[in-house]
């Protein structure tokens, strides 16, 4: 067996803990390459989905608008036909009130 003097057996000692600082940086500087290029692959599907979800809301919004619009046009007309009923009805009772006062002399209120 080949015997050792304490100097070379430092030696190797230092020379294997250097192969595994060594080691332990590739395999560390390999390891977070790979997870930054998973983190931007993520990053680039995400970004597509939340594209996708957004011109989805949009669609959806858009047709909430037209329909708001529809429902707004048809209680505009809803009102206007009932300031039309209020119009007559302030006619039917001023001639109601007339006639009141024609026929009795009386002023109703």
């Amino acid at each position: 067996m080949i015997s050792m003097t304490e100097p070379q057996t430092w030696t190797m000692i230092g020379a294997f803990i250097a192969l595994m600082f060594g080691m332990l940086t590739v395999v560390s500087t390999l390891f977070v390459r790979v997870l930054r290029a998973e983190v931007g692959g993520l990053r680039t599907e995400m970004v597509v989905r939340f594209e996708s979800v957004d011109r989805r809301f949009e669609a959806m919004d858009a047709k909430f608008e037209a329909k708001f619009d529809a429902v707004d046009a048809r209680l505009d007309s809803v009102n206007n036909r009932i300031d039309s009923m209020n119009t007559r009805i302030d006619a039917l009772d001023r001639d109601v009130q007339a006639l009141v006062k024609r026929t009795f002399g009386l002023d109703r209120e």
